[in-house]
C-alpha cells in the first residue's frame, strides 16, 4: 500500500463521509421533487414523523459506539506513553545507588532506547509500522539490568522492581504499537453510512409533500451528521494528525532533551 494511503488515508475516508452525506441529500431532493419518479415518489406521502426515530436512534448509537471507540484509542494510547515514559524514570531512580560506572551503563541503555523510541520509531507509527532498531534497544536495556554486576550492586528487592519496571516498558511499548495499528473498521462504518442513509431517506419521505421543510430538515440532518462522521473518521489512529499523542514524555529522557 503507498505510503501516502498508509498515513493519510483517514482524510480521505473522512472526505467521503463528507461529500457523500451531502451527495445524497442532494440526490434524495432532486429525485422527491425533479426527477420523472417525483409523481411516483409522492404518492408514498403520509410517513408518521416518529417513524424517522426507529432509525435515527439506531444510527446516533452507532455513531456514538465508534466515537468512543475512536477517543478510547486515544486515551489509552497516552497511557501507554506515560506509563512507557514512568517506567524509564523509574529505572534510572532504582539503579542511583549503583557504581558509578555502571549506572553510567544503565543511563547510556535509557538514553538509547528513549531516543530510538523519538527519532526511529514514532515517525513510523503514523504508517502503522515499528522500528527494529527501538526493538533492539530495549533488548539492550534488559540485558544492562540483568548482568550479574547489576544484581550483585543492588539490594534484591531493588534489582527485582528495576526489571519488573523493565517488563512494564516492554509491555507499554507493545499496547503502544498494537494502538498504532488502529483502523477504521469497514462494517462498522459501512453499517453507520446504511443507518444515516435509511435516516436521511425518512426524514425525505416525512415531508415529501412539504418541499421548503423537506430541504430544511435534509440539510439539517447532513449538516449535523456529516462533519461528526468525519471528525471521528479524522481522529481514527491516536498516532496520526491532527490528534497524535505526543512523545514528549519519552523525549525528555532521551540525550537529546526536549
Amino acid at each position: 500500500m503507498p505510503a501516502f494511503l498508509t498515513t493519510h488515508d483517514h482524510y480521505l475516508l473522512a472526505a467521503i463521509a463528507l461529500f457523500g452525506t451531502l451527495g445524497a441529500a442532494g440526490l434524495f431532493l432532486w429525485l422527491a421533487h425533479r426527477s420523472r419518479f417525483a409523481q411516483l415518489i409522492s404518492q408514498y406521502r403520509g410517513l408518521s414523523p416518529p417513524f424517522v426515530n426507529v432509525a435515527g436512534v439506531l444510527f446516533a448509537l452507532t455513531l456514538a459506539f465508534l466515537a468512543n471507540d475512536t477517543w478510547n484509542a486515544h486515551d489509552r494510547a497516552v497511557t501507554a506513553v506515560y506509563h512507557e515514559a514512568g517506567g524509564l524514570r523509574s529505572i534510572l531512580a532504582l539503579s542511583s545507588p549503583l557504581p558509578p560506572a555502571q549506572h553510567q551503563m544503565v543511563r547510556g541503555a535509557v538514553g538509547t532506547y528513549a531516543d530510538s523510541v523519538v527519532t526511529q520509531e514514532w515517525p513510523l507509527l503514523a504508517k502503522r509500522q515499528s522500528s527494529e532498531a527501538t526493538a533492539q534497544a530495549l533488548a539492550t536495556l534488559l540485558e544492562v539490568l540483568a548482568r550479574p554486576e547489576v544484581a550483585q550492586a543492588l539490594a534484591p528487592a531493588t534489582h527485582g522492581e528495576i526489571l519488573q519496571q523493565a517488563v512494564a516498558v516492554r509491555d507499554a511499548r507493545e499496547q503502544r504499537i498494537s494502538l498504532s495499528q488502529t483502523h477504521v473498521n469497514p462494517l462498522k462504518w459501512l453499517g453507520m453510512a446504511f443507518l444515516g442513509l435509511l435516516t436521511m431517506l425518512s426524514i425525505a419521505m416525512v415531508y415529501v409533500d412539504q418541499p421548503k421543510a423537506e430541504i430544511l430538515a435534509v440539510a439539517l440532518f447532513a449538516a449535523a451528521a456529516a462533519p461528526t462522521a468525519a471528525i471521528v473518521l479524522i481522529q481514527g489512529n491516536p498516532f496520526q494528525p491532527p490528534s497524535a499523542a505526543s512523545a514528549a514524555p519519552i523525549k525528555a529522557l532521551s540525550p537529546r532533551g526536549v
